[in-house]
């Protein structure tokens, strides 16, 4: 089982890697003037994804195994949880982007806008379809919102795979094949190995204290140690020669993300490991949980929130302080919509459960 001192490690690298994305996109000369740009030219902000698909796959797991409503209670429990923050993440981004298109059109004349209609942007990122086969799409300016279409497939297939047998389960899991796409499917591995390490945790097997010092330890090296070398780009010559036939997109590194997947995986192998009997303080319980409770806004309401503020006031004011002032700003704002949409899940939860049983007596009242 996930013990305290691992859960505490988890929440405090969740927000890490949310807040690295953040200043990868920063990082584009239009926020910051190259002030940031080394974030994005070791490309910090895609491995920080991989860190999110191996915590997903794990923690999805970890919940799995705990459900006691099978398909039906996790299918509920896994919509709720991305459409509570998904919804009013896709209006506030519409509004955002529609109100700095208008003061500001020069701002968003720019291939990274693609101004969708509301009707269609809601289609589109509420069935998550936005970067599956065929239907790839850009949501406003909300780049990051397509790692919401990768995980949405992943709970799928994993659902159907867990829950399901025989012939239904080899028949969706070929239909969520075909529609999900290739794209997909590339990184699905970061997301599996991080299952499989719940399931190694659960079996109860361990590492001994030199071997989990040295996991938690090596592949952090190698990690580094291959930005130096500039391993992604070697390893992305391998898989160059499809682009004439595949649009890989946010997928164009597989290589390179499977591998660091697997470190990713083997570094909380041994960190598991290492907190396997520590007991945390209650504040570092109580500030790891606040942080992480507010990643998931910060990592998909951030895009829109800063493109806005640059194009307001990038033109009269640009240095660090600036950059100190923006991020400070853009933060917040993204915690303030957190503790609306995000943090109290289980209120949104209630009102969705009212809203089903509500249907289901009009669905079936006598009287209709």
């Amino acid at each position: 089982m996930i013990s305290k001192g691992f859960s505490v490690y988890l929440h405090y690298l969740r927000f890490t890697a949310a807040l690295v994305v953040l200043l990868s996109h920063f990082g584009y000369p239009r926020f910051s003037e190259g002030r940031w740009a080394w974030v994005r030219e070791f490309n910090l902000g895609s491995d920080a994804v991989i860190v999110f698909f191996v915590l997903s796959g794990l923690l999805i797991a970890h919940v799995a195994s705990k459900s006691r409503g099978g398909l039906t209670q996790f299918s509920f429990d896994r919509i709720t949880r991305l459409v509570s923050v998904a919804l009013p993440a896709l209006i506030l981004g519409f509004a955002l982007d529609r109100l700095g298109a208008f003061i500001s059109p020069e701002g968003y004349d720019f291939w990274y806008y693609n101004p969708l209609s509301l009707t269609e942007t809601l289609l589109r990122g509420l069935t998550f379809s936005n970067e599956w086969t065929g239907m790839v799409t850009r949501l406003g300016t909300n780049g990051p919102y397509w790692s919401l279409s990768y995980e949405a497939a992943y709970y799928a297939l994993f659902a159907v795979s867990f829950y399901l047998r025989g012939a239904r389960r080899a028949l969706l899991l070929t239909a969520g094949l075909l529609i999900f796409g290739p794209n997909v499917l590339l990184l699905m591995p970061t997301w599996l190995m991080g299952a499989a390490l719940y399931a190694f945790i659960k079996s109860g097997n361990t590492v001994g204290r030199t071997a989990s010092l040295a996991l938690s330890t090596v592949p952090i090296a190698i990690y580094a140690t291959a930005l130096a070398t500039d391993l992604p780009a070697t390893l992305r010559e391998y898989t160059d020669p499809l682009y004439p036939y595949f649009d890989l997109r946010f997928s164009d590194e597989p290589l390179w993300n499977n591998f660091l997947g697997l470190l990713v995986t083997l570094h909380l192998l041994g960190v598991a490991a290492l907190t396997r009997n520590y007991q945390p303080t209650e504040l570092s319980q109580s500030v790891s949980a606040w942080l992480s409770g507010g990643s998931f806004s910060l990592y998909l309401v951030h895009f829109p929130v800063i493109q806005l503020l640059c194009v307001l006031f990038l033109p009269q004011h640009s240095s660090w302080t600036s950059d100190f002032v923006l991020l400070l700003i853009t933060i917040t704002a993204c915690y303030l919509f957190a503790s609306v949409f995000e943090r109290p899940l289980d209120r949104w939860r209630a009102i969705f459960r009212r809203s089903l049983s509500y249907q289901r007596k009009w669905n079936y009242s006598p009287g209709k």
